[in-house]
């Protein structure tokens, strides 16, 4: 049954289509097409020139550098490298675009087609980005009123633009594959993707349609997502609003929207441009890019281990799940750390299965909150295999363990220390642990009886009286070994 949303339309009845548009700043030292630097966080205005700000009778130069980057982006993506691609004005006028045009590629871009994991790629191009607009509200007034300025420094800035076909049909899904595409660009070293600065920054083209329908629906743009949270969240917004809409009988405008993360809200900045909007045409002071046999192999060259391939290595080698080896490949942080902590080579050693589970599963759910990578946290990757160690050989319980790696991930350190300072070493199912279960049924006669009467689920409040007496440090197949020979069952 479909789940029905606040005003009363049933949720489930569209299905939602999404494409998504990445902005990538390359690694180049200069900018695209002019020889000013790419520092980040210098003062306004200090790295420009007369190219990238436009005045009469400057012209540009292609960054050799960018394109390099850019082929490597395609033969990352399994695109197909045009022999012969071109650059176009796209006009339009803006404070943040000084020549009033932007200088980009139409409809002869660098790679076309392609795929990544379940998305398929439509295009990549080239292009310069554009200067950054800062708006000065109430409380910071320039001059007496509102205003805006703009920042130059940002102008002309080398960027890859990856567009995808419309495969995507959540902001879950959404979220998962930019940090893949995320971890293959970072693999590759074609830019730092540092979303804090800037370096990727994703717009989402989302649209609905009737469940089980082939046919596209209007769709509208979310622009300038950069966070994966933020991406998501602003996802689920529209999808949301875009269900009301058509669930009161009303038709989704195309329209290009803001999704602000702080209120939750969405507002419209513009109607959608099409590219007749933008009059484009070849650029005439830049030669077509002509791709030869030398620049594909020096791209070539410098290739990197992607994820879907190092996904594959860590299955064969080190004998993990295909899941497992999956999540590490495509959240690069995490193959790093497992990687490092598999390497180790920690006495006892823990297996490669166990560690995987434990970095995947008990590390990665305890990082502190908005943190993605357990290297910037205390808890170093040769004290986490340490821990996994013992535990496989039952130096220290599971509940003990994960006190430990709560300690670890608060103030670093070893565990093998935190274990004997803490009292947490696990222990023997002797005298005392029996005496322990002896006491854990007879405080749970009502459990006890329902154990007996063949209701196995009912043990719960034994074995947990059992770990508070021993701070969890009681081996759970022990406990339970003796609670069973003690009732008898």
């Amino acid at each position: 049954m479909a789940e029905a949303s606040s005003n009363g339309a049933a949720r489930g009845a569209y299905e939602p289509v999404i494409g998504l548009e990445i902005h990538v700043q390359l690694a180049t030292r200069t900018k695209m097409f002019c020889s000013c630097a790419l520092e980040f966080g210098e003062p306004p205005n200090t790295r420009t020139c007369s190219v990238c700000l436009g005045l009469p009778g400057s012209l540009p130069v292609v960054n050799a550098r960018a394109v390099h980057l850019g082929l490597m982006i395609g033969l990352a993506l399994d695109s197909e490298l045009a022999p012969r691609s071109i650059f176009h004005r796209k006009n339009y006028f803006y404070p943040d675009q000084a020549k009033n045009y932007q200088i980009s590629q139409y409809d002869e871009p660098l790679c076309r087609g392609g795929r990544l994991g379940e998305v398929r790629i439509h295009r990549v191009h080239l292009e310069e980005d554009a200067a950054k607009l800062i708006h000065v509200g109430s409380s910071g007034r320039i001059h007496g009123s509102d205003a805006s300025v703009v920042d130059f420094n940002r102008g002309g800035t080398p960027l890859a633009e990856i567009v995808t076909e419309p495969d995507i049909h959540s902001a879950e899904q959404a979220g998962e594959w930019l940090r893949l595409l995320r971890t293959t660009l970072e693999q590759l070293g074609v830019s730092d993707v540092n979303m804090e600065e800037g370096s990727l920054r994703a717009d989402a083209n989302i649209s609905l349609r009737p469940a089980g329908s082939h046919e596209l629906g209007t769709k509208t743009e979310l622009k300038n997502m950069n966070s994966f949270r933020f991406l998501e969240r602003g996802i689920r917004a529209e999808i949301v609003r875009q269900e009301e809409v058509l669930a009161g009988g009303g038709r989704v405008e195309q329209e290009t929207l803001h999704f602000d993360p702080t209120s939750g809200s969405l507002t419209s900045l513009r109607s959608k441009e099409e590219a007749h909007d933008y009059r484009y045409f070849p650029e005439p002071d830049l030669l077509p890019i002509a791709i030869d046999a030398a620049m594909l192999a020096a791209a070539r060259e410098e290739m990197t281990e992607l994820p879907a391939a190092r996904a594959e290595r860590l299955e064969r080698d080190a004998g993990i799940s295909a899941e497992s080896a999956r999540l590490l490949a495509f959240r690069g942080e995490l193959g790093d750390y497992f990687e490092a902590a598999l390497a180790a080579g920690a006495d006892p050693a823990p297996g490669a299965q166990t560690l995987a589970n434990w970095v995947t599963g008990e590390l990665l759910g305890r990082l502190p909150e908005g943190e993605d990578n357990p290297a910037a946290t205390p808890a170093s990757p040769q004290a986490l295999a340490e821990l996994v160690g013992l535990l496989g050989a039952r130096r220290v319980s599971a509940g003990a363990a994960r006190q430990v790696l709560d300690r670890l991930l608060a103030d670093g350190g070893s565990p093998a220390q935190i274990i004997e300072t803490e009292g947490l070493a696990a222990m023997d199912g002797g005298a005392e642990l029996e005496a322990i279960v002896a006491a854990a049924i007879a405080a749970n006669e009502d459990a006890a009886q329902r154990v007996r009467d063949g209701n196995a689920k009912a043990v719960g409040p034994i074995v947990g009286y059992v770990m508070r007496e021993t701070k969890g440090r009681a081996d759970g197949g022990e406990v339970a070994r003796l609670i069973n020979s003690q009732l008898g069952v």
